[in-house]
């Protein structure tokens, strides 16, 4: 039988602003299979993106549990859970947050110094995974050089040095054009057709073409799809 890759357990992440508690997520439960494709979709505000930093190891929950491949995040200090990500997680930011005096090989390679691979050995990494994304012809070039798909698909490669388990991507196409955003999306695909986990929060719909799985997400709460095209629908409705 196969166990879930990610179970997440009356998850709840609050933060104050100002006398308000802003309930972010406010009980989520969830299974996510290993391989699986998982788009979570959400208006702004609804938890997405605190979601996919909690599963992340990037911040904290307020309250509840969430296992990783069978690792408990919530009894991890913040040394283990630096190792689980550098181990276990690829990220991939709508910002990019590329290195602009870097080159695009510079930019991939940078994070394996922290593994304590030689120069030669990560230039040597580096290079591959921008051939693998479609760049190899660009590795000399800085962030500011490329079109945003091209920044993207750098971003990407730097996300697979680890070679993750899991790439967790937030609204990896918000940035992009049309055709820019549809090429991510099936470089994405192709991840996950070679065997990762993939979980990509966005509103852009296009996406859902590409997942095995989707999640709806509203005001901290996991709804039905029928209850999030009523909800959205609703906002629509003049009043």
């Amino acid at each position: 039988m196969t166990h879930p890759f990610v179970h997440i357990t009356s998850l709840k992440k609050y933060y104050q602003m100002g006398g308000t508690t802003v309930r972010a997520l406010d009980g989520v439960d969830l299974e996510i299979m290993p391989n699986t494709f998982t788009v979570v979709m959400g208006p702004s505000g609804s938890g997405k993106s605190t979601l996919l930093y909690l599963l992340g190891g990037l911040d904290r929950a307020t309250s509840g549990d969430i296992r990783v491949n069978g690792q408990s995040l919530t009894d991890m200090d913040e040394n283990s859970l630096a190792l689980f990500r550098r181990r276990t997680i690829g990220f991939v930011f709508q910002s990019f947050n590329l290195i602009p005096s870097m080159t695009a090989l510079q930019n991939v390679a940078f994070p394996m110094q922290f593994a304590g691979m030689s120069p030669a050995k990560r230039s040597e990494q580096a290079g591959r995974l921008l051939e693998l994304v479609g760049l190899g012809d660009r590795t000399s070039h800085r962030p500011t050089e490329l079109s945003g798909g091209q920044q993207q698909r750098v971003a990407i490669a730097r996300a697979l040095v680890n070679d993750p388990q899991l790439i967790l991507a937030d609204e990896p196409t918000g940035n992009l054009d049309t055709a820019s955003g549809a090429a991510i999306m099936q470089l994405l695909s192709d991840l996950h057709c070679s065997g990762r986990t993939v979980l990509v929060v966005t509103h852009d719909a296009r996406m859902m073409r590409f997942a095995t799985h989707q999640i709806y997400l509203l005001d901290g709460h996991v709804v039905s799809e029928e209850d999030y095209q009523s909800a959205a629908l609703e906002v629509m409705r003049p009043s």
